[in-house]
């Protein structure tokens, strides 16, 4: 499968944005997909996965309540909507699919990756 992140952007603190990860191939509906960041001198994290179908869904404590995960495997994509953005959620956002639905998965498990796209919020 090949993802293309796409959605990243400038924007002010309180803001929203929404990313999307587009797929291509087949079954997409089996795959697992998580959300990574990654700012400047830090390590990757995940931020959020769901499962195949969309019915599970898992979020790091530091956006729940801000940030929702979600598919439709129809359009084979995933989104995620980013609510109330603080300026520590700058970052390079990455997708990746797998197989395993475990949110402390490492990054380095997910054997499908998408490009990235930069998310920036100023304060």
């Amino acid at each position: 499968v090949q993802l293309q992140a796409s959605g990243g952007g400038l924007v002010q603190a309180g803001g929203s944005l929404r990313l999307s990860c587009a797929a291509s191939g087949r079954a997409f509906s089996n795959y697992v997909v998580g959300w990574f960041r990654q700012a400047p001198g830090k390590e990757r994290e995940s931020v959020a996965v769901i499962n195949g179908s969309g019915g599970s869904k898992s979020y790091t404590d530091s956006v729940k309540g801000r940030f929702t995960i979600s598919r439709d495997n129809a359009k084979n994509t995933v989104y995620l909507q980013m609510n109330s953005l603080k300026p520590a959620d700058t970052a390079i956002y990455y997708c990746a699919a797998g197989y395993r639905y475990n949110l402390g998965l490492p990054w380095n498990e997910y054997p499908y990756w998408g490009q990235g796209t930069q998310v920036t919020v100023s304060s």
